[in-house]
């Protein structure tokens, strides 16, 4: 029999070898590769090591089990995008940039969790407890009965937790916490990967819901190695501009709850409010009619949510166009203004283009493709919009306008904020008693020959 080829790890960055080495050629790091020796060979068969193991109890599928029980925090957006409230013994991942609010939030959730006579641990391993405290005593948290602890070893961490057994620990960061089994700095690929599965591991034995603080790389995406997003139950994204008070909480993995769902805060001097109608909130700037504005009634998880998406066509005194967008997907602007360019002869080649979600909200849903080309238009030819219209649809590459999910949620949010007529795709579902005047058209010529009449190309 072959002898089983060893595999060296790199501790700091993840990355594997055939050898060892003392440096890691993916990281740059020194002395950080060791041996993974993994599961050693058994005796006849016995694959995962020297002794036998213990056989696993099998179950049917056709016994009913009852709904996992579920606590409200005391924050109803945040329950609203955790499918109802915490779950016990679930782990939840909240990621964000630097400075948007998570530590802001998961204070006020804590409080106000505590203060519903639940015991809440909130451990920082990045602020003293001092510090935490002159927080929440500007948001006005001072008399909540939450406790309170800044460290960063991990065993003294869980020992407290097993001792005290909160029904909610928040544990801001867990890029601070440090293993000491682990051979590696704190922040490390090992590091975050062994107390992320020690702190999840706890949560699922001893029934306490578990919330983890992780930060994001420059590309949006969560610091450390993925299979943290794949140990948790559930992972959250704080969203938001600096220069906006408004701040978006989604969900993106959800095991008790539907994923993509989303919480709307606003940022003031007491901290995070919460918004319960978004879509008032993101039009409440909205002026007189203009060109390149157009209102998208649009669907974020299970919410409507409205927003206007604005437009900016200029002459360009460079060799190549620019094309700027913000809050929406910058590769499918390029495929609108190529249908645009292909299908109607409207070309933008000689133009600035800038494009932009007004709010600081983030839309990734194809729907807004018809606003979007209705906005790109209307900037182009200096030709305003109803301001009383909403658009949806789907473009697909002949210029032929899809039909999308929900269209009767989007009707009656446009409906309920005094919105007159929609604009939507041939072939939508909607349901009755909808006050709104609908016209549908079946591709994008149909829909400009409506709004815009003779275009100049």
């Amino acid at each position: 029999m072959s002898r089983k080829s060893a595999k060296f790890v790199c501790s700091e960055c993840g990355a594997t070898h055939s050898k060892w080495a003392g440096r890691c050629d993916s990281c740059g790091s020194w002395n950080t590769i060791t041996e993974d020796t993994g599961l050693t060979d058994g005796p006849k068969g016995n694959s995962l090591g020297t002794s036998r193991g213990n056989r696993v109890e099998l179950s049917s599928l056709d016994i009913e089990d009852t709904p996992a029980p579920r606590q409200t925090s005391g924050v109803a957006e945040l329950d609203r995008v955790l499918g109802g409230g915490l779950v016990p013994a679930s782990a939840i991942l909240v990621g964000g940039d630097p400075g948007i609010g998570k530590s802001t939030l998961l204070l006020q959730a804590a409080a106000a969790f505590a203060s519903n006579g639940n015991s809440a641990i909130y451990v920082s391993g990045e602020e003293a407890a001092a510090q935490i405290r002159m927080r929440a005593s500007r948001l006005g948290l001072t008399k909540s009965p939450l406790k309170l602890a800044s460290e960063t070893n991990l065993r003294d961490i869980l020992t407290t937790l097993d001792a005290e057994r909160p029904a909610l620990a928040i544990i801001d960061s867990i890029q601070t916490m440090w293993a000491d089994h682990v051979a590696s700095a704190p922040g490390s690929v090992s590091q975050v990967r062994a107390a992320s599965h020690e702190l999840v591991s706890f949560a699922k034995r001893r029934g306490v819901s578990i919330i983890l603080v992780g930060h994001v790389t420059k590309e949006g995406q969560i610091a450390g190695p993925r299979v943290v997003e794949h140990m948790v139950d559930t992972v959250l994204y704080f969203e938001g501009e600096r220069g906006h008070q408004f701040r978006i909480l989604r969900a993106v993995k959800n095991r008790f709850g539907p994923a993509d769902e989303i919480g709307v805060f606003e940022m003031t001097g007491r901290g995070l409010e919460e918004v319960a109608n978004p879509s008032a909130l993101f039009l409440s700037e909205r002026g007189k009619p203009s060109p390149g504005s157009a209102v998208f009634a649009g669907v974020e998880g299970t919410r409507p949510v409205l927003a206007e998406i604005q437009a900016l066509v200029a002459p360009t005194h460079l060799g190549t166009a620019r094309r700027s967008v913000v809050g929406w997907d910058s590769g499918r602007l390029s495929m609108v203004l190529a249908v645009l360019e292909a299908r109607f002869g409207i070309s933008f080649a000689d133009r600035d283009v800038y494009l932009n979600v007004a709010g600081g909200l983030r839309i990734s849903e194809p729907a807004a493709d018809l606003a979007v080309a209705a906005a790109l238009v209307s900037a182009r030819q200096d030709h305003a919009l109803p301001a009383d219209t909403v658009f949806f649809g789907e473009l697909s590459l002949s210029g032929a306008l899809r039909p999308t999910a929900q269209a009767g949620a989007r009707l009656r949010e446009s409906a309920k904020l005094g919105f007159q007529s929609a604009i939507a795709p041939k072939g939508i579902k909607t349901t009755d008693g909808n006050s709104l005047d609908i016209h549908t058209v079946a591709d994008l010529g149909a829909f400009m020959e409506k709004c815009f009449g003779k275009i100049d190309r």
